[in-house]
């Protein structure tokens, strides 16, 4: 791999770029201009990572884009500009960076020296080709007093189950900011019968992992919502591999093989997200979890519960919790992110304090009478890393903690308490857990099952089990968090409604039905 090395075209604009062999760099200089036969905008654009000053936009070549993407194996010259209208009128910052074939010919320019809290558009030119144009926005500075917030979060969509319904009625949304929360992508095989097939057999090398990217950036209502919108992203396991835990496969492969499967997951990730270059995964490596703040009204601690955790306490699947679940050594986060995690916690100064994650952390009994069952996969697998965190927030009280979850494939509403299962344990935090865009097929509405989990969990405020996602709005004195929902994936165009709503209050922790 060819060593990094940072270029800056113009004031406040960054660009990933690399070292080339004297011929590539010499055509560079002579600058020459790229002819394609088509369009290498394929998989559209992004951007992500924003902070009160700047924003990441992201973009990748791909002329073939599920076949390795058929670009010439050499650095190609992209010119990217951002202005403040659609039309691309009135430009503010413009540049060029070099999309390297050692990164899948992928494009990351960390702007800076942007307005806060400000809309701003931007395209890529390579050649004669230009690419759609996207939409962000940056953050609120620091400090800074805020009215407002609007955002969604989304997560598992499997190319297979269905169409990617859900993110076109997004796009249409009025949001400033969208979490997606893992399972960005499905690593398994074409199983027939279903509305699309994958690409390929189930993948493990990085060329596999770059064309099943690419596969679902084809999307267009994937597409629409990114250039809608900026996002922050974590993964999930399938990303990688199925409920993998740290350095453990779902086979238990040798440790070594897996790392090298990990890397190849991590690098297409890396290749195909608007993320900084402070994530730049590093082998088996990838930093992901860090802190957004939206002024004094809100901070974000976007977690990753898959690169540290130890390897499910007593195995994988839903079954009654043995006695290792209460091992204080079994974790979800690890040490150094559990840390940061109370660290941050400890020391905000915002009015909402918003855990956005991957698994559930409330632990939902899936089994009516006297029985007991939960996902080992989840948070009730590692309890007592739970109780920890469900401690520190009752012994600390930071303000209006909020959990944002995944994984699941369907809605719940849930109030988080250091007891669970005792009725006078009090609330310490409210959990709001989002459906899939598509994974699960097309769902449905279960109010029997309902009343059964309610029966057994009445920490449990709701549940749905259709797709979806969840429009949230923050304000002072509220956080809202409307549950989306469309009736089928199996083909597209279904409507969206509005299944259930939700509110918490400012200093009362725990939500109720709207």
């Amino acid at each position: 791999m060819n060593r990094l090395t940072r270029r800056s075209f113009v004031t406040g604009s960054l660009a990933l770029c690399g070292l080339a062999s004297a011929p590539l760099r010499a055509a560079a200089i002579l600058g020459q201009v790229p002819r394609f036969p088509s369009s290498p905008f394929t998989l559209g654009v992004a951007s992500g990572e924003p902070t009160s000053d700047g924003v990441v936009l992201w973009t990748r070549l791909a002329l073939d884009p599920v076949n390795g993407g058929a670009m010439a194996a050499v650095p190609i010259e992209v010119n990217w500009e951002i202005a403040t209208d659609d039309r691309l009128s009135n430009v503010v910052q413009r540049g060029r960076t070099s999309a390297l074939p050692e990164w899948a010919h992928s494009v990351h320019i960390e702007v800076e020296g942007l307005l806060p809290e400000y809309w701003y558009w931007y395209r890529f030119r390579v050649g004669d080709e230009l690419s759609p144009i996207g939409r962000t926005r940056t953050l609120p500075r620091a400090g800074t007093a805020v009215d407002r917030l609007r955002f969604a979060f989304v997560s598992c969509q499997n190319w297979e189950m269905g169409h990617f319904t859900p993110h076109r009625h997004m796009a249409a949304e009025d949001l400033s900011l969208v979490f997606h929360l893992g399972d960005y992508i499905y690593e398994g095989g074409p199983t027939t019968g279903r509305p699309r097939l994958n690409n390929s057999p189930e993948i493990e090398t990085l060329s596999d992992y770059r064309n099943r990217h690419a596969l679902y950036k084809t999307d267009p209502d994937l597409q629409a919502a990114h250039a809608a919108f900026p996002f922050v992203v974590t993964w999930d396991d399938h990303e990688v591999d199925n409920n993998y835990a740290g350095d453990s496969s779902e086979r238990l492969d040798p440790v070594g093989a897996f790392l090298d499967r990990r890397a190849a997951g991590y690098q297409a990730y890396w290749e195909h997200m608007p993320l900084r270059r402070s994530s730049l995964p590093r082998g088996s490596s990838m930093q992901l979890f860090r802190r957004f703040s939206y002024g004094t009204l809100a901070s974000f601690f976007v977690l990753d519960t898959r690169q540290f955790r130890s390897d499910q306490p007593c195995g994988d699947g839903i079954k009654p919790a043995c006695r290792a679940v209460f091992d204080e050594k079994a974790t979800l986060l690890g040490d150094e992110q559990e840390r940061w995690l109370f660290d941050g916690f400890g020391g905000s100064r915002t009015r909402w304090n918003v855990i956005p994650q991957q698994v559930m952390m409330a632990p939902v009994d899936r089994t009516a009478g006297p029985d007991q069952t939960f996902s080992m996969d989840q948070w009730s697998g590692y309890d007592a890393g739970r109780t920890k965190l469900m401690k520190f927030l009752a012994a600390r009280r930071p303000s209006n903690p909020v959990v944002l979850t995944g994984d699941v494939h369907s809605n719940w509403v849930n109030d988080l308490k250091v007891d669970f299962f005792d009725p006078k344990s009090p609330v310490v935090a409210t959990e709001f857990v989002g459906t899939s865009i598509t994974s699960g097929g097309d769902g449905a509405d279960r109010p029997n099952t309902y009343s059964t989990i309610l029966a057994e969990n009445p920490f449990v405020k709701f549940h749905n089990s259709q797709r979806g996602y969840v429009s949230c709005e923050i304000t002072p004195k509220t956080m809202r968090a409307d549950y989306r929902i469309v009736e089928y994936v199996s083909r597209p165009g279904a409507p969206r409604q509005t299944r259930a709503s939700f509110v918490v209050e400012d200093g009362r922790p725990g939500a109720h039905a709207l």
